[in-house]
């Protein structure tokens, strides 16, 4: 196995442990601000989140620059992003920190462009992902990490950073969901 794939493999098996730092309390040392506790389990899980997302570029420029990218890659690479992404939103949603209907609302999208890449992979045809896509993106992972740290530390001045990244990241999905199907609305008809 290549080291590309031993990297998204590891960002597989590093999920639970996300979720076990999230949602087993480490309550021996928190802080305390404005009434939003943020404990060292929950920090923890923010750096390995963190950690975890920037790997998904890494595995890809190695497979790129080395010229070692595989179908198993190609299968696990969204596979390790969509797994991470849909157990933080539920866990989240578990903490009481996000809305169910924010987390069904990504999670289908990503779905939804999944299942778009399939219907469009069997014309031939590779779906790379748009600007608006990696910006949406990289609001998830903002969103998810303030979340995950319960606003810390925006919580000392009052500041409600993790709700507006929510509405932005939200915006985005939608936005970026939608550009995908309307880009490939010829694919989509000549199938239906």
């Amino acid at each position: 196995m290549n080291l590309a794939n031993r990297i998204t493999l590891a960002r597989i098996f590093l999920v639970p442990v996300v979720i076990f730092l999230l949602l087993v309390r480490f309550d021996f040392w928190s802080v305390t601000i404005n009434h939003r506790t943020t404990t060292i389990g929950e920090m923890v899980a923010a750096v390995v989140f963190i950690v975890v997302a920037s790997t998904d570029a890494l595995d890809g420029y190695i497979a790129r620059k080395r010229q070692i990218i595989t179908n198993f890659g190609k299968f696990l690479d969204p596979l390790a992003d969509k797994l991470l992404v849909s157990a933080v939103l539920i866990s989240l949603v578990q903490m009481h920190r996000l809305s169910a209907w924010v987390a069904i609302l990504i999670i289908s999208r990503e779905f939804a462009v999944t299942g778009l890449r399939l219907v469009v992979a069997a014309e031939g045809v590779v779906l790379a992902a748009s600007k608006i896509a990696k910006w949406k993106t990289a609001t998830q992972i903002v969103a998810m990490v303030a979340l995950m740290l319960n606003n810390f530390p925006f919580s000392y001045i009052q500041f409600p950073f993790d709700q507006v990244m929510v509405y932005i990241m939200v915006i985005l999905t939608v936005w970026s969901g939608v550009d995908y199907f309307v880009k490939n609305k010829e694919v989509i008809d000549v199938r239906a």
